[in-house]
This record gives C-alpha cells, sequence and structure tokens, in this order.
C-alpha cells in the first residue's frame, strides 16, 4: 500500500471528460481560448453557489489577491496586516505593489490569524486586512469583519483554501470587501492546471477587478485601457472542466470532511502526547489539508514514510524570517506562535478518494507511533 500526500490521479476520472472538451473549445467557431462564454457561465453558476454579486475568474489564487490589492488602490506607503504564518502570497501580494507588509502573530492551535494581534497593529497607514484561512480552519472572520467596519478599514479575506466552507451562515470569501478562492490542483476546487476566483458585493470594487485581470481594459472596447492592469485572464478550458466538476464538489467536500472527523476523533487520546489535532467540528472547516502539530515531527514523519504514507510540512519558516521579507521584519521583532506552529506542522492525506480502510490505516499508524 502506497499512500502519497498528493496523489497522481486526482482527475483520472474525468480524464475523457477533459480530453473531449479540449477538443469542443479548439474547435468552436469564435476561437476564444480566454474570458469566453465558459467563464462567464463559471462565474455566474460561482455567483449563484456563494450569492455574491460578483465573481471574477482569474489566472490564480495569487491572482485574485494581486487583483483584490490593486482593486484597492493600495501602493507605496500604505500598509496592509497579513499572517506572519501563510503562504507567501499574502504578503508578495503587499509588496508587490509597494506597499509594506505588516505581520501579526497567529493562533497557536487553529495557526490562523490572531485578531487580538492585529487589532494592535493597525496604524493611521493601514489600508487593509488579509486573514487568511489555514489547511482545515477559517479564520475567526466575524472578529475581522467587526474589527474592519470599527477601524473603517477593508478586510480582503484569502479563502484560498476554504472553498465550499461556511462559518455560521456565511460561505467562505463573502466576509471582507473581497475574496478569493485558488482552484490550485490540489485544492478542494481544484483544477488541471492555474485559476482562480475573486468574490465581492461592492459593484465599484468588482468593475475594477474585471478591469484589473485583462490588462484595464473594460469589456467592451479592446485596446482601451481604463486602469493600468495585468494579465490574471481564465482559461476556457479550464473554465468548462470546473464546470464540469462543480456537481460533484458538495460530495468531495463531504468526505473530506468524514475523513477529517474519523482522524479528529481518532487523534484525541493522544493529546497528553505531544500531539494536536485540529478542533472538532463543522462549523467553519475547510478540510483542503489536515494537519496535526506534534513535538516530535521528524520522527512521525520518517515513521510514515517507512508505512508508504505521504506527508508534508507547511510553511517551516514564517514569513517574515524569509530573505525575500527582510526588509519588513523590524528588529527584535517575534511571531513566538507562528514559529511555533512552523516548528510543528505535519499535514497527511486527506484526499477525497481514500478509503474507509486507508483512513484506518494513516489513523492506526500515527496511533501506533505514539504507543
Amino acid at each position: 500500500m502506497t499512500l502519497p500526500f498528493f496523489p497522481p490521479d486526482l482527475f483520472e476520472a474525468d480524464r475523457d471528460a477533459l480530453l473531449k472538451i479540449v477538443h469542443e473549445v479548439a474547435v468552436t467557431p469564435d476561437q476564444k481560448f480566454i474570458l469566453g462564454t465558459r467563464t462567464a457561465e463559471l462565474e455566474e453558476a460561482l455567483r449563484a453557489e456563494t450569492g455574491a454579486a460578483h465573481v471574477i475568474a482569474c489566472s490564480s489564487g495569487t491572482g485574485g489577491l494581486n487583483l483584490a490589492v490593486a482593486a484597492l488602490g493600495i501602493g507605496p506607503g500604505d500598509e496592509v496586516i497579513v499572517p506572519a504564518f501563510c503562504c507567501q502570497p499574502v504578503a508578495s501580494s503587499v509588496a508587490n505593489v509597494g506597499a509594506t507588509p505588516v505581520f501579526a502573530d497567529v493562533d497557536p492551535w487553529t495557526m490562523v490569524l490572531d485578531p487580538a494581534d492585529t487589532e494592535r497593529r493597525i496604524t493611521p497607514r493601514t489600508k487593509a486586512i488579509m486573514p487568511a484561512h489555514v489547511f482545515s480552519i477559517m479564520a475567526d472572520m466575524p472578529a475581522f469583519r467587526r474589527i474592519g467596519r470599527e477601524h473603517g478599514i477593508p478586510v480582503i479575506e484569502d479563502a484560498a483554501v476554504a472553498q465550499g466552507a461556511v462559518l455560521g451562515d456565511t460561505p467562505a470569501g463573502r466576509w471582507g470587501e473581497l475574496g478569493v478562492f485558488s482552484f490550485f490542483q490540489v485544492k478542494a476546487f481544484g483544477t488541471a492546471g492555474e485559476g482562480g476566483v475573486v468574490l465581492t458585493d461592492d459593484d465599484e470594487l468588482g468593475r475594477r477587478v474585471r478591469m484589473l485581470r485583462n490588462h484595464g481594459q473594460d469589456g467592451v472596447h479592446r485596446f482601451r485601457h481604463h486602469l493600468i492592469g495585468q494579465n490574471s485572464r481564465f482559461d476556457e478550458i479550464l473554465a468548462a472542466f470546473q464546470l464540469h466538476r462543480l456537481p460533484t464538489f458538495a460530495e468531495r467536500l463531504e468526505r473530506r470532511a468524514r475523513i477529517a472527523d474519523r482522524y479528529t476523533e481518532r487523534f484525541a487520546a493522544l493529546a497528553d502526547r505531544g500531539v494536536l489535532a485540529p478542533p472538532a467540528g463543522r462549523d467553519g472547516r475547510c478540510y483542503y489539508v489536515y494537519s496535526l502539530l506534534v513535538d516530535r515531527r521528524s520522527d512521525l514523519r520518517a515513521w510514515l514514510t517507512e508505512r508508504n504514507i505521504g506527508s508534508h510540512i507547511y510553511y517551516p519558516v514564517p514569513l517574515p524570517r524569509q530573505p525575500a521579507f527582510a526588509e519588513w521584519a523590524p528588529a527584535g521583532a517575534d511571531w513566538p506562535h507562528a514559529q511555533q506552529v512552523s516548528d510543528r506542522n505535519l499535514a497527511i492525506p486527506i484526499w477525497p478518494h481514500l478509503t474507509d480502510a486507508d483512513v484506518e490505516y494513516i489513523a492506526d499508524s500515527v496511533c501506533e507511533f505514539f504507543a
């Protein structure tokens, strides 16, 4: 038995459908391979599913964050508060427009941005807050919505890993002025390539994001540029592929959730042995990745490898400790919880076509190590 962390057959069941889509798009008379009718149809389908006023497809989740920052007019002299433990686009999307990423610490258990530390870092130059959902837990979006409104600061919700998650009655991506999903292959709604969307209820922000993704054009007059935009357009083949996969998305999410429920149940007894599983429950859960916090991480990882079980370590160095972001890490500054979770997190397989026997084998292997 070999259970890789990233399975090579994520889209095997969709192989024939994808080949058919490639041919159909290639022979369509309009020969429009980007931002065509299929992209518009996908945007409308996701708008109906999420309830967002505007859903704008773009080239990637990173592209979506870039568009969100640009749509708010953020630039030199401005600050955006971002998590110290996260994927780097939360910071690079800010730095790339000449603004300052301000790193705030994270919760030591859920690994998401800490609202209290965020609020302490607000200054008159703060132009946005960018909480990010991480692994299987949504950030505390009611708190960030409150902070944003009390201080008059827009919230960019990095929901790249959280499409389909719901906190309370509000879907991920709908909590801030702008939200972003990612279609990177291994995401819950991943595709056979790259892609993403930006969500917003604000008409003006939606208009600006649409223009920014296509070199500042309005979609009516080609080569008339209203804004300094970028190329963050979406592919028609992948739009059709996502439309093909959308009807079964809820089923795949539910399978991931059931696997996570079983893991959390099995690992609860290991809390006094240096293993911290994600909080139990379904509210505000994403199930993109199931990541444990482990004291003996390297030993457990070697143990799992011996049993042909793949694992993954995310973000082993906090963002402000990365060379790329050194200039935004003030001397003497510390992000202790970000460092702790960088040192301890270990993700195990949660892909939806794991069998029940696979899940039990993985859980048994983890528990046996600590026995």
